[in-house]
């Protein structure tokens, strides 16, 4: 990266704290994200207490991404027809209403599995209208010039409220209980719709804008969009050689996702509190990992990051296994790998979707990205029974070494491709 770049994006920080949406906007980001750490943590030992059962965690965590695929190509079209600010705000409050009704019924002792599936449903289908309307807010309240230090810095603040949540996960859970630790989350997204209502749009410049994608829709079909879209992708082998790549590696991951209570407990014989720390290493792993490529990443081709981002993610999943094999301190090991899977995650994702914003045209942009959310969410669910099923037979830590091998073929596949190893 050359010195010019580095004094660009260190005056555009400067210019940021001088955005005061954009600083209400990051404020909501990291109140909302800091509560969903928390919650993950409560939501995931609350699940695993109350069902008991691998295969209704995985049937859970697969209902969980039913949504993104049924809708997510649908609401992107709605939100831009409708105000993003009440878009946002309605759904985040959505989210908050629904997480206390889910703590409230588990503090008097009401809840019950079929509950979970109904809120789990709920929540996903909110979020595949809230997160459209964010992205759209973005490049209405700061300019053009502006985007990439924003961007960028709300995602490092948003790992950072993540990891503080994560930290804070097993204490609050100590004090609070599940309960009181999921209204954590239930606040901080009524928190942060309160922060959307003080936000101010241009109203002219909105109403333009919809009135041009309203013009824009009366041409073209909803379908045949989808099929353009489609079409490009297709005829580009690379793009989709990585979508299919990262559907994957999903499907391998969801192991991991699905079962980790139950790994924790059983393997780690830990509790809330492991399922903290390996969350934490997991993410200061991507947060090291997306400081370096950021500083040192331009030195390299992307298709050399993203294979080494594949083959490390393969090599560290398959060691969770040794942890089974220790007497003494198999959590810190157990933490040790998740740092390591962490520290590979960037190496995939940020090449990836920075691949994907240079190849494909403009206009394209939200298409192709729904289209790759899609195929790279479809693998889940699909893993989530496959890691359900298989955990009432087979040992969590061998399911890891498994599917930790099996992603390995991606990182070789892609390896093996004179093609791709150009990019």
């Amino acid at each position: 990266m050359s010195e010019t770049v580095l004094i660009q994006q260190n005056q555009g920080v400067r210019r940021l704290a001088k955005q005061r949406y954009y600083l209400l906007l990051i404020t909501a980001k990291i109140i909302s994200r800091f509560g969903d750490s928390v919650d993950s943590i409560a939501y995931s030992w609350m699940v695993y207490l109350l069902t008991g059962s691998e295969l209704l965690m995985g049937t859970l965590y697969a209902i969980n991404f039913v949504p993104g695929i049924a809708f997510s190509m649908f609401t992107g079209v709605l939100v831009d027809r409708w105000s993003k600010k009440k878009v946002v705000i309605v759904t985040n409050a959505g989210r908050g209403i629904t997480v206390t009704v889910t703590a409230l019924l588990y503090f008097i002792g009401d809840l019950q599995p079929w509950h979970l599936f109904i809120f789990t449903f709920i929540n996903s289908t909110l979020e595949c209208f809230s997160t459209p309307a964010e992205m759209s807010l973005v490049p209405r309240i700061l300019p053009k010039e502006l985007l990439l230090s924003g961007n960028s810095l709300t995602s490092s603040a948003s790992r950072t409220a993540e990891l503080a949540g994560l930290a804070a996960a097993g204490g609050l859970i100590a004090m609070l209980g599940i309960s009181g630790a999921m209204l954590i989350d239930a606040l901080s997204f009524l928190l942060a719709a309160l922060m959307y209502v003080w936000i101010r749009i241009d109203r002219d410049q909105e109403q333009h804008d919809d009135a041009g994608h309203s013009q824009a829709d009366e041409t073209p079909s909803y379908w045949s969009q989808f099929k353009t879209g489609l079409k490009f992708v297709k005829g580009h082998k690379m793009m989709m050689m990585t979508m299919l790549s990262a559907a994957f590696v999903n499907l391998c991951l969801t192991p991991k996702n699905v079962l980790e209570p139950v790994y924790v407990k059983e393997v780690l014989h830990s509790g809330p509190y492991g399922l903290s720390l390996i969350g934490i290493a997991l993410i200061t792993g991507m947060i090291i990992s997306g400081l370096w490529i950021s500083q040192k990443g331009s030195a390299y081709r992307k298709s050399s990051l993203i294979v080494f981002g594949f083959l490390l993610l393969g090599v560290t999943y398959s060691l969770l296994y040794v942890p089974a094999l220790l007497r003494e301190y198999p959590l810190y090991a157990a933490a040790a790998f998740c740092f390591g899977m962490g520290f590979a995650i960037s190496f995939i994702n940020t090449p990836v979707s920075t691949y994907m914003m240079e190849v494909t045209p403009k206009a394209m942009l939200g298409r192709v990205g729904a289209l790759s959310n899609t195929i790279c969410t479809c693998a889940i669910p699909v893993g989530s029974l496959l890691a359900g099923w298989a955990g009432a037979f087979v040992g969590v830590h061998v399911l890891y070494l498994v599917f930790g091998l099996l992603m390995l073929i991606p990182g070789a596949y892609l390896w093996g491709q004179k093609g791709f190893m150009k990019i």
